[in-house]
């Protein structure tokens, strides 16, 4: 673990050292405060502090922040020509995509720190449910989770950031809309209850209200293995 920890001190500093992500939060905290407080469709457009509003305008943004987060991940290295130095080292390739996963999904967790005057002011107006609130972060970082191993599976694709912004773009508009869409054109059967289960959605939309169920929390698990899986064996297979 000790060569996990060095590679996310690393990604961190290089992060904190870049302008990029100074501009992510900002533009993350512009749009989340305008939509929260300002837009017709407030936190309190229902009459009501709702801590559910509140989890689905983060949903959304962090839907568009995590592909700009991810993109560098991998295909920098590639297009440095930099892999060859990290692995002349004693690092294992899945101690690189853990520290590198980590780091981003840190980075996540901090952006979201940041929100915590939103859930407080709205605490402060009406009764909120503290236990609702944790899991409505929960979930969240279980969200980002996949997102980010789906950008770090797209960055090993190509050494082209944009490129793999995009591509994890597609990935993430399959698993939140498209898989939804093709259940409701199933209607019923086992194809639209399988795509239904494929949705990102059907998992997230429980926990803001308080519901963790064990199956919500093996498919996060379970995305978040399979793309770090893939990813790692598109580096592998791109050191020779």
């Amino acid at each position: 673990m000790g060569a996990v920890k060095v590679i996310i001190n690393k990604e961190l500093k290089v992060a904190f050292n870049s302008l990029l992500i100074y501009i992510a939060y900002t533009a993350f905290l512009c749009v989340t405060g305008f939509v929260c407080w300002f837009s017709g469709k407030n936190i309190f457009s229902s009459g009501q502090a709702s801590l559910s509003n509140l989890f689905n305008v983060f949903y959304w943004t962090l839907f568009f922040l995590i592909p700009a987060l991810t993109m560098k991940s991998i295909s920098e290295e590639r297009k440095d020509g930099t892999f060859e130095l990290l692995f002349s080292k004693p690092i294992k390739t899945w101690q690189l995509i853990m520290g590198k996963f980590f780091a981003i999904l840190l980075q996540v967790v901090i952006c979201l720190a940041l929100t915590l005057p939103y859930y407080i002011t709205i605490a402060s107006l009406g009764n909120v449910d503290h236990a609702v609130g944790f899991c409505g972060y929960l979930g969240l970082i279980l969200v980002c989770g996949c997102y980010i191993s789906i950008g770090m599976f797209a960055s090993s694709l190509t050494p082209n950031t944009i490129v793999a912004f995009f591509i994890t773009f597609a990935i993430e508009i399959g698993f939140v809309v498209l898989f939804e869409f093709i259940a409701e054109l199933w209607g019923s059967g086992f194809m639209a209850a399988l795509f239904t289960y494929l949705s990102i959605g059907e998992h997230f939309d429980a926990i803001p209200r308080g519901v963790i169920d064990t199956k919500d929390l093996i498919y996060f698990i379970s995305v978040i293995i399979i793309f770090l899986a893939l990813a790692r064996h598109y580096i592998c297979k791109n050191r020779f």
